[in-house]
């Protein structure tokens, strides 16, 4: 959610992220994401985090066939691309100032068939959350979206908000602080937590959170 542009000594080792275009390939398309980190910094660019979490989606791990998804802070909108390539209705969110952005990722990643199950949309973590109907979506997904701790309980909030009993979040990240581990304590508080992926190359859990005693539908 954060748009600051890192500062350029912490740029060592980030070069990929100046790269205009990132290419990838999943669900058998090739998926070209255009990235802008000097303009728009983190969330224009894409992390290792939502790499992997779209490849947990592509292996098979939920039914995204007619689910209906949301995505949190969806920078580029690689994951809600991939998931609405899989079959998904997605709602791709993130703040205001990055959503035209997000929506030439959209626009240019979908076939016009596809298009229609996928809307672009405004959500600042614990704001105007009355725009969403509660309980609304089947699947929440967020890859990177652990990192600022401000944003911890408005976080807790919107993920709140958006979850039935039924509901399903998958949260990719990778641990770097301890104040990350304190999200997860937090998050444990209100949802039944389990670590159900790890990538030893790039380093980066996903974990799946539910409501105390959801059933197990995904």
């Amino acid at each position: 959610m954060a748009l600051v542009p890192y500062e350029e000594s912490m740029e060592i080792g980030l070069q990929k992220f100046h790269k205009p275009l990132a290419t990838f390939s999943f669900a058998n398309h090739t998926i070209q994401i255009r990235q802008d980190w000097r303009q728009l910094g983190v969330a224009a660019v894409v992390w290792d985090a939502a790499i992997v979490l779209s490849t947990y989606l592509e292996m098979g791990a939920v039914e995204l066939r007619g689910c209906s998804v949301v995505e949190l802070g969806a920078g580029t909108g690689l994951v809600g691309i991939v998931a609405a390539l899989l079959g998904a209705h997605v709602t791709i969110t993130d703040r205001q100032v990055a959503l035209e952005f997000l929506k030439s990722n959209v626009e240019a990643n979908l076939p016009p068939h596809i298009q229609p199950k996928v809307v672009v949309k405004e959500l600042t973590w614990g704001q105007n959350l009355e725009s969403f109907s509660p309980g609304e979506f089947d699947l929440i997904l967020g890859a990177d979206v652990i990192y600022l701790e401000d944003t911890f309980t408005d976080l807790l909030q919107t993920l709140g908000h958006l979850c039935s009993s039924r509901s399903v979040i998958l949260l990719a990240c990778r641990i770097r602080y301890e104040r990350d581990n304190n999200f997860l304590m937090m998050l444990e508080r209100q949802f039944t937590v389990n670590k159900v992926h790890y990538d030893p190359e790039k380093d980066v859990h996903i974990y799946k959170a539910q409501k105390t005693d959801q059933r197990e539908d995904l």
